[in-house]
């Protein structure tokens, strides 16, 4: 497994940006698939120096699968995930009490595509086919057994076959290994380009995420474990503080400035699509950072529709995530 790191190297003392050398404290975060455009701040944040404007020398590396970041980070091996935000209501079922301290996404940015030759035409088509998905008890793990049971099945009626994304997922529906898939861009418009497969629900829109999902989803996001966030507080606001620069600078700038500010490899070999899939992409980016009101509360019904173990009344929704840094990094920005 490749490890995604992000090393931060926290300023000591009046006035003094301390190398990651010299550094006392370092966080490392992992990233669940850096190239995708749902991710876009994590890398955006390093390429815009934004990091180390808050004295951080910051190292991004990435791991395809959000799930096993999150391994990591429950492992002790890290202190913080760029994943979606439904892992902390997912795991605080389990025991673990972690919080999103800055939401990147106000939608999922993914979508179900359905293989040109699967015969798929609606959610209830959907039982007993093979779905592509990051990797097993990820996000898109998630929305693929709730549209299922949205669909009349339930989560033991298909089959999640982990094919990551990107390169891997198209080769999968090339190869018919899967017959649909949960994925993002730019690995959507790709599988469009070429003819492979279409969009049947549409999780890139506030329109389409409130169709499929029946109300607002915050996703992407940086969550960490609460103890964490409470015994580094400097650390933590720090590392908003960059992310909601990025945030305001996506505001302020057209879809072709920021994707010239990426590295050639993400567009994979064609940048007018890349352009094309971000520039339909960008209202998915949250202005603020904070969590939408009535996230929280949609997050937790969809999955509480598939996960029978999960009881909703056991639930401290105020533990999953803090705007407590956000608001304080949007004063200083302002």
């Amino acid at each position: 497994m490749k490890h995604s790191v992000i090393a931060l190297a926290f300023a000591l003392g009046a006035g003094l940006v301390a190398s990651a050398a010299d550094a006392d404290d370092k966080i490392i975060i992992m990233v669940g698939g850096m190239e995708k455009q749902i991710y876009l701040p994590a890398k955006l944040t390093e390429q815009l120096g934004n990091f180390k404007e808050q004295g951080l020398d910051v190292e991004l590396q990435s791991e395809p699968s959000g799930v096993n970041s999150e391994n990591e980070m429950l492992a002790g091996a890290v202190q913080g995930v760029v994943g979606f935000y439904d892992h902390t209501i997912d795991l605080q079922a389990k025991g673990k009490i972690l919080e999103a301290v800055v939401i990147f996404d106000r939608v999922p940015g993914e979508a179900l595509v359905v293989s040109e030759h699967s015969g798929i035409k609606t959610l209830a088509d959907l039982k007993g086919k093979r779905i592509g998905v990051t990797g097993l008890g990820s996000s898109t793990n998630f929305l693929a057994s709730f549209l299922v049971t949205k669909g009349g099945g339930d989560s033991t009626q298909y089959t999640p076959l982990a094919v990551g994304a990107g390169n891997t997922l198209i080769a999968a529906m090339q190869q018919n290994r899967i017959d649909a898939g949960v994925t993002t861009e730019p690995t959507v418009s790709r599988l469009q380009k070429m003819g492979v497969a279409h969009v049947l629900v549409d999780m890139r829109t506030a329109a389409g995420t409130r169709g499929a999902l029946g109300g607002t989803y915050p996703a992407a996001c940086l969550y960490m474990k609460t103890d964490f966030v409470n015994s580094h507080k400097d650390a933590v606001q720090r590392t908003v503080n960059a992310f909601a620069r990025t945030l305001q600078y996506l505001q302020s700038h057209t879809p072709a400035q920021v994707a010239d500010q990426m590295p050639e490899d993400y567009y994979v070999g064609d940048k007018p699509l890349y352009l094309s899939a971000l520039s339909a992409s960008m209202n998915m980016f949250n202005p603020t950072g904070t969590m939408p009101a009535d996230g929280p509360p949609t997050v937790l019904k969809v999955l509480a529709a598939f996960e029978k173990d999960l009881d909703p009344s056991k639930i401290d929704l105020k533990k999953t995530y803090t705007d407590e840094f956000v608001h304080a990094a949007m004063m200083m920005h302002k």
